[in-house]
């Protein structure tokens, strides 16, 4: 079985936007690979940690933090 899997990052109109223009993006994404002969499995989400940086000389340091983001899981027989 062969597996690919896509990122999905939704983006709306905060003044116009809702959960079912995130909907329609999804379910176009997955017609899509539907077409090309892809089966969709379902949507995960993936935590990832990034790594501090430590900037130069100190200057401009970020923490580390975690980030999520979504994953569309699809298959071929």
């Amino acid at each position: 079985m062969e597996y690919k899997v896509v990122p999905f990052v939704a983006s709306i109109d905060p003044k116009k936007g809702n959960s079912n223009h995130v909907a329609e993006q999804l379910e176009n994404l997955i017609k899509n690979f539907t077409n090309q002969g892809w089966e969709y499995v379902r949507l995960e989400s993936v935590s990832t940690f990034v790594h501090p940086d430590s900037g130069c000389f100190g200057l401009g340091a970020k923490p580390g933090y975690t980030t999520n983001s979504q994953m569309v899981v699809f298959q071929k027989k």
